[in-house]
């Protein structure tokens, strides 16, 4: 891997991890339009850790606040009553189910779950789950003729029972083209939770997986294409980026639909299967060297 093409791939791994839009799609999309060889998944687990690393930083407090009370929860009876102990607690337990199928599929995650059909095909459809939960979201906030406004869950109201929902939400996004802030904020969005409420979890949530992930992976740089500077180097720069679109994100969902990133997603996805089906690309290409 060139520094010219960890550049570019950086970049689109901060660009694209927080938005329902899939980074792993897109970093093989990325190679693949520029005739580059695939990434992989080991770079995409490594350069996420720059992508947390943001999110570490720009929910700073929330997560002081909400490690100290899980802490005190441990050995305190009456902390385990305080939201902020009780998210901390959610939080692992929405972890578990990524957890368990990440070691589960890790076969089918570096090989054919890079299939460009595939990545095409839950692109759509996770375009349209998004779009049919954000259209409910409205509803409720905008009421109707007939309707009275109703008041979305913020995450005061969290349950176990929701908290490993989001959690196999999350899971989903081990295919490329789910997106793991699109699964799981489409999940949060279809069990009564706001649009900021979803998006907070999410990026809560994905802390622990992707960090995990991440160190899981390291061992694979350094044994195929991809080597450990222009690794390091696109983590770097995704973290940059990826701090910036946090914030601008973050902006956006309090006043703005998904829609847009759901007329993205869909013609995206019948972009790649009409190139497929024109065989301008391959639906394996770069995966041998990748």
């Amino acid at each position: 891997m060139s520094w010219f093409e960890a550049f570019i791939l950086g970049l689109v791994q901060g660009l694209t991890e927080f938005l329902p839009i899939s980074s792993s799609a897109h970093l093989r999309l990325t190679a693949v339009f520029a005739g580059w060889e695939d990434p992989g998944a080991a770079f995409t687990a490594v350069t996420q850790i720059g992508t947390e690393a943001a999110v570490l930083i720009y929910f700073r407090k929330d997560i002081a606040r909400i490690v100290s009370a899980w802490f005190r929860s441990l050995y305190d009876r009456r902390a385990r009553r305080e939201h902020d102990a009780k998210l901390g607690w959610l939080v692992i337990v929405g972890s578990i189910p990524i957890g368990v199928l990440g070691l589960t599929l890790k076969d089918y995650i570096e090989g054919p779950f890079r299939d460009l059909r595939l990545i095409a095909t839950t692109l759509i459809v996770l375009g349209i789950v998004l779009g049919v939960a954000d259209r409910l979201a409205s509803r409720d906030a905008s009421g109707g003729r007939h309707r009275a406004v109703r008041e979305r869950k913020s995450l005061e109201r969290l349950t176990v029972r929701d908290g490993l929902l989001y959690g196999m939400a999350q899971a989903m996004a081990l295919v490329p083209g789910v997106s793991r802030s699109g699964a799981t904020i489409s999940g949060g969005l279809f069990m009564g939770y706001s649009r900021e409420a979803a998006a907070r979890y999410s990026f809560l949530l994905a802390i622990p997986a992707v960090l995990a992930s991440g160190l899981f992976e390291l061992t694979e740089i350094g044994q195929g294409h991809v080597s450990w500077a222009p690794t390091l180097f696109a983590t770097a720069l995704s973290f940059l980026v990826a701090y910036a679109v946090i914030a601008w994100f973050m902006k956006f969902i309090s006043t703005r639909s998904f829609m847009p990133f759901v007329i993205y997603r869909i013609l995206l996805g019948l972009l790649i299967f009409a190139l497929v089906a024109a065989g301008v690309i391959s639906p394996h290409a770069g995966e041998a060297a990748g």
